[in-house]
């Protein structure tokens, strides 16, 4: 094997709003590092697809639900909604313009010019958490991957997603029997238990086996009608 292959190749590199990003290859693959924390490549997506999946499960015969997605990363989830005629207004919040421009311009395009070129899809810069609490919008399905899941989050600021007032902001911009999707990359039962507190209901956890250790999962729960 050979040596560049082996070793991570550092497409960009800049300093944002919220820290270091980084775009960089590893062989076939492109990898996002927030503050040295890597936060995705493009392996596998299938449990980005299966966040989205089981949001438009969750909605039954809902005609062309809309949807916010928060996190851009490589692209999965964006790019298998878009793919989906069923959904209606697909709204992807992002707040790293890095990585907005990695995907309009750059190496990532190739995963997502489809979907960023369909006339359903905006793109929204900003802070998912400041923009859920100032939004007038309301949307069918939230569909959440901007962390490695509600325990371990990217930077402090996004763990008030996680807690009652946050998801309580959720719970505010979805339409009555909305269904809230949190991607993790482990289950995490006391956030099921605060999803339930604060008044969602049908809380539920998908899980999506990989190849090691514990499976990446997706939080599921309903906005009462």
């Amino acid at each position: 094997m050979t040596a560049w292959y082996d070793t991570p190749v550092v497409l960009d590199r800049r300093e944002g709003p919220y820290g270091e990003v980084v775009l960089r290859r590893h062989g076939a693959l492109l990898q996002i590092i927030a503050n040295g924390c890597f936060l995705m490549d493009t392996s596998d997506g299938r449990s980005e697809r299966l966040l989205v999946d089981a949001a438009l499960t969750a909605l039954g015969a809902r005609r062309e639900p809309s949807v916010l997605i928060g996190g851009l990363g490589v692209g999965f989830s964006l790019a298998h909604a878009a793919a989906n005629p069923r959904w209606g207004r697909i709204t992807v919040v992002e707040r790293e313009p890095a990585i907005v421009d990695w995907h309009r311009d750059g190496p990532l395009a190739e995963l997502t010019a489809q979907a960023l070129a369909d006339p359903r899809t905006e793109v929204v810069e900003a802070d998912l958490v400041t923009y859920v609490n100032e939004t007038s919008a309301t949307f069918d399905a939230l569909c959440l991957d901007i962390d490695n899941g509600p325990d371990w989050t990217v930077t402090e600021d996004n763990e008030e997603l996680y807690r009652p007032a946050g998801l309580a902001g959720c719970a505010r911009v979805l339409t009555p029997g909305g269904v809230l999707a949190v991607w993790s990359a482990k289950p995490s039962p006391e956030f099921e238990g605060t999803l339930w507190n604060v008044g969602f209901r049908q809380v539920r956890t998908e899980e999506i086996p990989v190849a090691r250790g514990v499976p990446d999962v997706v939080h599921l729960g309903i906005r009462p009608g």
